[in-house]
Formats: structure tokens, C-alpha cells, sequence
């Protein structure tokens, strides 16, 4: 086969189950995407996969293709992680990765971060799953939780989030504030979507709260929070992030249990390179003024 790039997309494809997942990782447009599964698939003459509303599942002979290139891709991405960024100078390309609901501290670090290293070219990949740092999919993640225990990652203590309930002016002045949690169960609030959500903060919430009081429910932590914002409903989110947003009002101090942590987690292969140590020191120095007290 003449054209890896094509192989490559199909097993990105296969891998995250949709087009517009692929071209995130493979930073393409979801067209350039297509293309390529239709022009592989023309030139193998059968079909690699099923479409399907949720995505695309491979076929057998997609899944015989894409074993092969599995194996091929792991091993390629992983020699690329090894040689990225060994250089004594801080350029090329700078991979982080967390939660989008992380942005809003990170975005900031991340622009200054490359007004002073110029020759720097950010790639802030957001989302759920848990980019492969031993691939080589990322250079830095941020990840909140669990300490991370994936083997060969260096993984350091980062951040304590403090994380509570709040409602807008503009919903106190309309349905007024629960002053126990005994009153909660007469208020409105803003949700996850997913019944599934590990956040501990929201597993207090499905299991105190009755689901019809749950009037706003969303899979985009962004939009959560804009729905808190516009009085749809009391929910949870930062004390930073109230901060910045203003016009909130803490119901409750924020408690133990609905703490976040964060973790800084690299590669041991990649950890003591210049441009990630760089990194991790500007980060570091610029978290110091993240006082949610």
C-alpha cells in the first residue's frame, strides 16, 4: 500500500468510532477524513466500514486491514514520542492535554507560555479519553481524580480544586437559596448528562437530589456552567471559575468529598526534555496565582 496517510485515518477511525473524533486527533478537517476512507476503500475494492447515526464500526476485512496498522502505528508513534523534543531548544510542537472544563485555567498559561517561546506551535487537545502519552499522543496532560497510575508516566500532585454549589443573582431573586440540604430538594439545578459521570460532586448529586429537580442537563461542562450563569438551576462548578464568571452566589462551602485534584502526568521518556520541563515550570509558577480561597 503506497498510502500510509489513508491507513492511518482508517485506524484512527476504527479506534475512536467517528469521523469528527479522528480528524481532532489527526488535526484535519472531518472532509479530509472521508476522503480518505472513501478513496482506501476504492482502492481495496470492499468495504471497510459500517456508517451507522453513532459512527462507523469496521467490517471483517476492516478489522483484518487494521490490526496490521495498529501494530504499525503503535510502533511508529511510539519512535516519534522518543525523538520529540530532545533538542536543547524549546520549539517545534507543544501537545497538552485535559478536560475541557479545565480550559479556562489552562488557555491563559498556554498563550503566555508561547508569547515567550515564539517557536512554539500549541496543540491543546481536549476531552474524555485519555490520550496515550506512551504513543507519544501528547507531551503534558492534566488530568483530575484518581492519581493516574498508568505504567512508565511520571505523575505529579498539580492542583486541588475547590468545587461547590452556585447560583446566579438572578435565580436567588426568583426561587431564593436552599439553607440546608434537606431545603435542596425543592430547588432546581444544572447537571451532567451522562448518569455515568465518576465526578464525585455529580454522584452526590444523583444520589440526593430528585431527577425531576434536575431541569438542565448537559454533556458540555461549558454549557453547564452558562446555565448556571442564566439561572436555570443551582449547580456545581469552581471557585475559580465563579470568580471569573461573577454574579454567583455560593450555596454551600464546598466540602472534601466534591474536591477535584489535579495531576501533571508526562512520559519518562519525555519528562526531563527541555521544551516539557520548560513547560511544566511556567505552569507551575502561573498556578501559584489560582487562589480559589
Amino acid at each position: 500500500m503506497d498510502n500510509w496517510d489513508e491507513i492511518r485515518t482508517a485506524f484512527n477511525v476504527a479506534r475512536i468510532g467517528t469521523v469528527s473524533g479522528a480528524a481532532e486527533v489527526l488535526g484535519v478537517h472531518h472532509a479530509t477524513v472521508i476522503r480518505h476512507i472513501d478513496a482506501l476503500e476504492q482502492r481495496l475494492g470492499v468495504k471497510l466500514f459500517q456508517r451507522h447515526a453513532r459512527g462507523y464500526t469496521p467490517t471483517e476485512a476492516g478489522e483484518d486491514l487494521l490490526r496490521v496498522a495498529q501494530a504499525t502505528d503503535d510502533q511508529f508513534s511510539q519512535l516519534v514520542g522518543r525523538i520529540k523534543g530532545r533538542g536543547n531548544d524549546v520549539s517545534g510542537e507543544l501537545v497538552v492535554t485535559s478536560l475541557g472544563g479545565l480550559s479556562h485555567l489552562l488557555v491563559p498559561v498556554l498563550t503566555e507560555f508561547q508569547a515567550e517561546f515564539p517557536d512554539i506551535i500549541v496543540r491543546y487537545l481536549t476531552g474524555d479519553r485519555l490520550f496515550r502519552l506512551e504513543y507519544g499522543e501528547a507531551h503534558v496532560a492534566i488530568r483530575a481524580g484518581a492519581v493516574p497510575d498508568q505504567p512508565d508516566n511520571v505523575v505529579q500532585p498539580f492542583f486541588h480544586q475547590k468545587i461547590t454549589l452556585f447560583a446566579s443573582d438572578s435565580y436567588a431573586a426568583r426561587h431564593g437559596l436552599p439553607q440546608s440540604e434537606a431545603e435542596m430538594s425543592g430547588h432546581r439545578f444544572v447537571g451532567a448528562d451522562d448518569p455515568n459521570s465518576r465526578a464525585p460532586f455529580f454522584r452526590w448529586m444523583r444520589e440526593t437530589i430528585p431527577a425531576a429537580n434536575i431541569v438542565f442537563r448537559s454533556g458540555d461542562v461549558h454549557a453547564q456552567r452558562r446555565a448556571i450563569k442564566e439561572g436555570a438551576g443551582i449547580g456545581f462548578m469552581s471557585r475559580l471559575q465563579a470568580r471569573e464568571m461573577g454574579g454567583l452566589i455560593e450555596v454551600v462551602p464546598p466540602r472534601e468529598d466534591w474536591a477535584a485534584p489535579l495531576w501533571l502526568v508526562t512520559h519518562m521518556d519525555l519528562h526531563r526534555t527541555t521544551k516539557v520541563q520548560s513547560f511544566l515550570s511556567f505552569l507551575k509558577k502561573r498556578a501559584r496565582d489560582w487562589d480559589d480561597a
